[in-house]
């Protein structure tokens, strides 16, 4: 038995790596997106996607909530070469089946290896390649791969747990704790107390999502968001379905639209926050009383701090009206027995609570990457444009955007790594890499994200982990679709900052 095992064990250190000129690790919405890119505009280049999951989707397949659904609009959301042709914002079935279609359509689950879990990822210099360490989950063998381009497509949070404060007493309550990121396909609410912790999109969503189907439901905040509440449909889209226009102009002239509209509502945020301020609010007094939305909807930061919220048909304050979902606008100061005790004395009794408290942030995956031998300090690298990293070759990382859609930036980034490749191969290069320039050289080295314009939690605890950017914008992330739509294309790929050999 030792001499099989030691066999066994000689054949995976020895056995073969499978070779691609691509990989791509993950396959959700940018992993997706990034294949169809690759055999559009990079053919006959081979490549593969790693999945951990048994399925596509990312998001949209671990997130099993109640009443789960986007909070962009699907014009946006969705792919630029794949019209939408449903209510702007969408279910996750509704969403993975719009996958599923630009999966078939594109012969994309062929290049698909599902439960495909990284471990480490090495790169050598000797080489210019990468190797990664893969387990197959349904089997738990070792796997090893080669590629000379690795493209991150992973998503920027950790899917198997979410966030949690370590808040006092909470071993001493007696209920069920349910975080919406790891939802029991068994909990029953039906005819219970349900306390949900949060304030954001997800708990806006859920409230209205259980309200009717439990006793009751509150929603605990420690302090109001920003919510945009309006019809779940697009009268621009509907004019043109009307009038038999063909769906990909539907798509491509709404989508300019929504664009337009959202660039004039971040510059207003910005230049005349109190007047936009007062705008936001006023489409909650819509549904609720003056001193409801003064007490919980009427946020402390100005707008766009942190993202805003679309809460089609105003359900979220409808379940508030009809008396079916309450607010509470309070700190909590301990878990008791029963429920929660505020730091104003309130005792909150909950047959289930449920964290909507955010997630972990997952850097590149979580995956141990090494350079030449080296474990790699991320946080030690320079961002170029939030996709390249000083010290990390032939590796680009889609990280999208917090006021306008994800989507808009991987379809950016992918005519991006479309666009490398082809140069790299016309030049008969084997590696690139981003350097600072000699101007560079005294640029100071920021955290990030600049906190005074975006701040959520799960950015602000993990910043320490993230590479710094400079203060000039081809080293920073600068969040900024509408001027990176015109940008991204005018890179100059033999500008001093690439360096080939």
């Amino acid at each position: 038995m030792a001499t099989a095992a030691l066999a066994r064990t000689v054949d995976r250190e020895t056995a073969p790596a499978e070779h691609f000129d691509v990989i791509i690790v993950g396959a959700g919405i940018s992993g997706v997106g990034g294949a169809y890119h690759l055999k559009s505009q990079c053919p006959g280049t081979s490549f593969v996607i790693l999945e951990g999951l048994d399925t596509f989707g990312g998001t949209w397949t671990t997130h099993r909530y109640p009443g789960i659904r986007s909070d962009s609009d699907l014009f946006t959301f969705g792919y630029r070469f794949k019209p939408w042709t449903g209510a702007p914002i969408a279910t996750a079935e509704e969403i993975l089946k719009y996958m599923g279609e630009v999966i078939e359509e594109n012969a994309i689950d062929a290049h698909i290896r599902y439960r495909h879990r990284i471990k480490s990822a090495s790169w050598s210099s000797a080489d210019n390649l990468w190797t990664l360490e893969v387990t197959r989950g349904d089997t738990g063998e070792s796997l090893r791969f080669t590629t000379p381009f690795l493209w991150m497509c992973q998503g920027y949070y950790r899917h198997e747990k979410g966030y949690t404060p370590d808040w006092p007493g909470m071993d001493r309550y007696k209920g069920t704790i349910v975080h919406p990121q790891t939802w029991p396909e068994d909990l029953d609410y039906a005819d219970k107390e349900v306390l949900v912790i949060g304030s954001g999109a997800t708990a806006a969503t859920l409230v209205p999502a259980i309200a009717g189907k439990t006793k009751h439901v509150t929603l605990l905040q420690r302090s109001p968001t920003y919510f945009v509440p309006a019809q779940n449909i697009n009268d621009m889209a509907e004019q043109l379905r009307a009038l038999e226009v063909d769906d990909a102009w539907i798509h491509e002239i709404t989508r300019r639209k929504i664009l337009h509209d959202q660039a004039e509502l971040t510059r207003l945020c910005l230049e005349q926050p109190d007047t936009m301020k007062e705008f936001l609010i006023n489409g909650v007094r819509g549904y609720l009383d003056d001193e409801t939305v003064k007490e919980h909807f009427t946020p402390r930061y100005r707008p766009w701090q942190q993202r805003v919220a679309f809460v089609p048909d105003g359900d979220l304050f409808q379940g508030i009206k009809s008396g079916k979902a309450s607010v509470v606008t309070d700190e909590i100061e301990t878990f008791t027995e029963t429920g929660i005790r505020t730091k104003s004395g309130k005792d909150l009794k909950a047959d289930i609570i449920v964290t909507a408290t955010g997630f972990n942030l997952s850097v590149l995956g979580d995956i141990a990457f090494t350079v030449d031998g080296a474990p790699l300090n991320f946080a030690e690298s320079v961002t170029y444009r939030g996709m390249m990293f000083t010290g990390l070759p032939n590796l680009v990382w889609i990280f999208g955007y917090f006021r306008a859609s994800w989507t808009l930036r991987a379809d950016l980034i992918g005519d991006f790594v479309c666009r490398l490749l082809n140069h790299m191969k016309e030049k008969g290069a084997h590696k690139v890499e981003v350097r600072l320039r000699p101007q560079d050289s005294n640029m100071p080295l920021l955290p990030w994200m600049d906190d005074e314009n975006f701040n959520p939690g799960y950015l602000m605890r993990s910043m320490h982990l993230l590479p710094k950017r400079g203060d000039k914008p081809e080293w920073q992330h600068t969040q900024d679709y509408w001027t990176e739509r015109k940008t991204l294309p005018a890179i100059d790929l033999d500008g001093a900052e690439f360096v080939y050999s």
